[in-house]
């Protein structure tokens, strides 16, 4: 019988092995490695992200990631376990694994106080809806932002986001979070964590090929708005933003002043998931479409159960906290 464990020495390199040609998203086989191993020594990474294995012997027969989150729902603190990651390998494929490995990780994350789980599936809701996931529909926008004829910036002050300003971020996060019946606890930890993890695939990939931006708006010594930008081969991901405005006219601001740096360049396309109370006036929404990764819960306790009837507009993620 297979046993569970956490995922170590060669039992991580059986796993970051076999799944590099799934996910390696540009990465050398040892900035993969280097990839992982980095998210893991962050404050938030050390004590909320591990790998757990199905094993057997010395051989890995599924493995997955399993991150802890602090959230709240419907103004109660929970807590939720993430499930990503989840990888058969090749020759253990067609035997039940993956469904063992979920129901054994689940039932270890109630045993240690989880609410409900959560993951975001890349082949559609249909298998884990057979384990008792529920789908929620998502959304994805693509943005312009509005310019004057000139195509010239606004009087604002933007600079680059520093580490100072992640305490003023959180507070932002948590400003915009209170209304929806769903959110994570962005402390500063996730904050960093999330910032941290688009720089390092950015920085561990080829020269040029991605880039992170984090730019804040600045009144006074305080950040009072931001926005945390991938750009990839000229397409830009809103990954996360943020502003004490309620209607975002800052966010909008920023967004002007960074597609004004390059006046004659093309606009680039702009793409992110926004909080339905959000629309920065410098903003036009010109396509909707279905989230490519499918958002999926199911609660762990009687308590939580209230979450399978979440919509879209009563809970608030950002791209960054994708995993």
């Amino acid at each position: 019988m297979a046993i569970l464990i956490r995922a170590e020495g060669h039992h991580l390199d059986q796993i970051l092995e076999a799944s590099y040609d799934l996910w390696h998203d540009g990465l050398s086989r040892r900035a993969y490695a280097q990839f992982y191993a980095a998210q893991t020594a962050t404050a938030w990474g050390r004590r909320s992200l591990e790998r757990y294995a199905l094993v057997e012997g010395a051989d890995v027969v599924a493995s997955a990631k399993i991150y802890t989150f602090e959230a709240v729902l419907d103004r109660r603190p929970v807590r939720v376990v993430g499930v990503g990651a989840v990888f058969t390998q090749p020759a253990r494929r067609g035997r039940g694994a993956a469904r063992e490995l979920i129901e054994r990780l689940l039932a270890l994350a109630a045993e240690q106080g989880a609410d409900l789980a959560l993951l975001f599936s890349e082949i559609g809701a249909d298998y884990y809806a057979r384990l008792g996931f529920t789908p929620i529909a998502t959304t994805t926008s693509t943005l312009r932002v509005l310019e004057d004829d000139r195509r010239g910036a606004p009087a604002t002050m933007v600079r680059a986001g520093e580490d100072r300003d992640l305490a003023d971020v959180a507070a932002m996060n948590a400003s915009r979070a209170d209304p929806y019946r769903f959110h994570l606890e962005r402390d500063r930890d996730l904050v960093r964590f999330a910032i941290a993890r688009k720089r390092l695939l950015a920085g561990l990939g080829p020269p040029g090929a991605r880039e992170l931006q984090f730019f804040v708006a600045e009144e006074g010594a305080s950040a009072v708005a931001y926005v945390v930008i991938s750009v990839k081969r000229g397409e830009w991901t809103l990954e996360e933003c943020g502003d004490r405005d309620p209607g975002g006219a800052r966010v909008g601001a920023i967004l002007q002043v960074l597609v004004a740096r390059d006046p004659a360049e093309r606009r680039p396309p702009i793409t992110a998931w926004l909080p339905a109370d959000f629309r920065p006036p410098q903003i036009a929404i010109v396509e909707r479409r279905p989230a490519n990764d499918v958002m999926m819960v199911r609660p762990l306790t009687a308590a939580s159960e209230a979450v399978r009837g979440l919509t879209e507009d009563q809970l608030l993620y950002w791209r960054s906290d994708l995993f």
